[in-house]
């Protein structure tokens, strides 16, 4: 099992005092960011990965970063890929929202069957332990860590790792970076509300779910995905078409050369939906949505995980 792609290595970058991400490029499909906080001889995770070989990678990354195994991992959202990677850290305490905890369980395993031909190894699902409504803190050594449940955004449960003395954030998929972002599991319009209470905070250093780190400016360019996104939606519905139509005659200008831009049909039925009046964060019909953007994108989307 090898986790490199075309000499694309996964990276351990520190981005603040005992701050690091770990960034697998090229963001697409299951190809996520993690986090790593080291401080006075403890450590904490934002995430893991998608397949045994991935999460072994990071362990190995992280080991040899902080000198010691985290202790904690945070799951930003419920999706395999950020989870499916627990089973490898067993000293640690696994935290996340109580709806992550609720959807990882329903779920389990169900993102291997999408892509068979991954080589996933031997995962397992493990909840979290330790879960929270809102908000709670965590103290790893001396940096605080702030997790917060911004509302529906990418699911209907993220957590955002914050740590103002630092001013680093962890975004989880609520935001992406040059990779398209995927709302049907959560809400279009609650990311946009979501984004806005993240840009307040002030953060100096964004490391989002998938595609390199940067600074706040990310945050901008994803609300102006989002917002064309509700626009397409907004005229699709009054021309009378299915979002997989608008999907096809739509310009998406600069974000059309984004990763993964098939997500275009799944985001488009959810800022449908939310058109019509469905309360935001409702469950959606995913095996539905995700087999019309099979058929828009010609095919399935490539996982590299």
């Amino acid at each position: 099992m090898t986790v490199e792609r075309a000499g694309r290595r996964p990276e351990l970058q520190e981005v603040a005092d005992g701050v690091f991400a770990y960034v697998q490029p090229d963001g697409g499909w299951c190809l996520n960011n993690a986090g790593l906080v080291v401080s006075d001889g403890a450590a904490a995770l934002v995430d893991t990965a998608a397949t045994e070989a991935r999460a072994r990678a990071l362990r190995e990354a992280a080991l040899t970063a902080a000198g010691v195994p985290p202790r904690v991992v945070v799951n930003t959202h419920s999706h395999g890929d950020h989870t499916f990677g627990n089973a490898f850290f067993p000293e640690a305490v696994v935290v996340g929202t109580e709806g992550t905890r609720r959807e990882m369980a329903a779920v389990g395993l169900h993102l291997t069957g999408l892509w068979p031909q991954v080589a996933w190894g031997a995962i397992e699902v493990v909840l979290p332990t330790v879960t929270f409504r809102d908000r709670m803190s965590l103290h790893i050594g001396s940096v605080r860590a702030e997790l917060l449940h911004p509302g529906p955004g990418h699911t209907a449960h993220d957590t955002v790792v914050w740590l103002p003395e630092r001013r680093v954030l962890f975004t989880g998929d609520l935001v992406m970076s040059g990779v398209t972002p995927f709302c049907p599991m959560g809400s279009v319009a609650g990311s946009r509300r979501a984004i806005a209470d993240l840009r307040a905070l002030g953060a100096e250093v964004v490391v989002p779910g998938h595609g390199p780190v940067a600074g706040p400016e990310v945050l901008d360019a994803a609300d102006a995905y989002l917002r064309l996104v509700q626009r397409i939606a907004r005229e699709g519905r009054a021309a009378g078409v299915s979002p997989l139509e608008a999907a096809r005659s739509a310009d998406l200008g600069p974000y059309g050369a984004w990763i993964d831009a098939e997500r275009l049909v799944p985001n488009l039925h959810r800022a449908y939906a939310e058109e019509r009046g469905q309360a935001v964060g409702d469950a959606a019909d995913m095996p539905a949505l995700f087999a019309e953007m099979v058929e828009f994108h010609g095919g399935l989307p490539v996982c590299h995980a």
